[in-house]
């Protein structure tokens, strides 16, 4: 009877269209629109360069002239016949996006369970889209930790924010139940820091420890997935903000050495489009590697897949040194990686335009 090898069953081409769509599927940001396809982040992974610009416009700014039914009162005018001065411009932003490129591979020795089954192919994909739909989930979250660590570090050089204007700290000396712990009054003040645009908030990003205590305090319903009705059904916090569970979110506060406080948690509310998301196609997206001398002989393939993503916080430049590969989504003490306080800088001024929010709260 034939064996059917790895290399037998993968189509390079198709395997990568595919596996980028299962990746799109399987992740809870993209559905649930934090992270949302960037065509022009797309290009640059389409290049070279470990960083682009990405230029933005700036709001406009004044107050309109008021009109009247006087003749007499013109605008005054050059020789040109241009009003001096009477036309405003429009500022401009520039932020930068870093390019993340990731790879991992596997044996089919490893995947042998997986490979049991009655469509191999099929296992292979489907277990390989909840990998990098975790991988990519990771990348975010580093991400925006380093957005918040940079937020809590007095502005220095171009950098355009207040400190901590995108925090609520209702955590305390102590834990005191109903005042320290998750609860409504400490979400709303936590949204209502982005002002009259707390209205783009759509998701809340929280440790299973504090939903848990959202849930003993009546705050979770759930609710279809309308994005995906044959889905189970969705957990939404104030019957407005669906919940995104992930125990990688900062617990303690604080970064490396200064992880001391137990009990502390960090939950980010997020904005749809706070995040751009690009995903790009590498020269050797997909490759099998045959070691026909292992197993005494027996042969082995290795599947090696590789990604290039650039998930990029709006209103923010990359200003950490980027390697060849991108930053690390790993320590947040170290200098140049996603989650450090370092690597970004705030290039967008309005409080408001930053559709993100953090509550520190300390649970029993």
């Amino acid at each position: 009877m034939a064996v059917v090898r790895v290399s037998d069953l993968v189509i390079p081409a198709r395997f990568s269209s595919y596996l980028q769509q299962r990746t799109e599927e399987k992740s809870n940001l993209i559905r649930s629109g934090l992270l949302v396809r960037d065509p022009f982040l797309d290009n640059f992974l389409a290049g070279a360069g470990l960083t682009i610009n990405v230029p933005s416009f700036k709001d406009l700014t004044g107050r309109p002239r008021v009109s009247n039914d006087n003749p007499a009162t013109r605008i005054p005018v050059d020789g040109t016949g241009t009003p001096p001065n009477a036309h405003k411009g429009i500022g401009t932003s520039q932020e930068i996006a870093v390019r993340l490129s990731r790879n991992d591979s596997w044996s089919d020795m490893d995947l042998a369970g997986a490979l049991a089954g009655a469509d191999p192919m099929a296992a292979i994909q489907n277990l390989s889209g909840d990998y990098w739909a975790r991988a990519l989930q990771r990348a975010f979250v580093a991400t925006v930790q380093g957005i918040f660590a940079d937020n809590e570090a007095a502005p220095t050089g171009g950098d355009t924010h207040t400190q901590n204007d995108l925090t609520v700290d209702i955590s305390g000396g102590g834990y005191v139940a109903g005042v320290t712990d998750f609860n409504l009054e400490g979400l709303i003040s936590a949204v209502t820091t982005l002002g009259d645009s707390a209205q783009d908030i759509v998701a809340a990003m929280m440790h299973s420890h504090v939903l848990a205590r959202a849930k003993k305090n009546s705050l979770v319903d759930s609710i279809p997935d309308v994005s995906n009705p044959l889905a189970a059904n969705i957990e939404v916090i104030a019957n407005k903000y669906r919940v995104i569970v992930d125990d990688g979110l900062p617990n303690p506060a604080g970064s490396g050495a200064n992880q001391t406080a137990t009990g502390i948690y960090h939950t980010w509310f997020l904005g749809a489009g706070a995040f751009r998301l690009g995903m790009g196609t590498p020269s050797n997206p997909v490759e099998v590697e045959r070691k026909p001398e292992a197993g005494n002989g027996g042969g082995q393939s290795i599947l090696w897949q590789r990604v290039e993503w650039c998930i990029h916080p709006v209103g923010h430049a990359w200003i950490g040194t980027a390697p060849v590969g991108g930053p690390d989504d790993g320590d947040a003490s170290t200098p140049n990686t996603l989650a450090h306080a370092d690597s970004w800088r705030r290039v967008f001024p309005e409080r408001k335009q930053i559709k993100i929010a953090r509550l520190i709260t300390r649970e029993a």
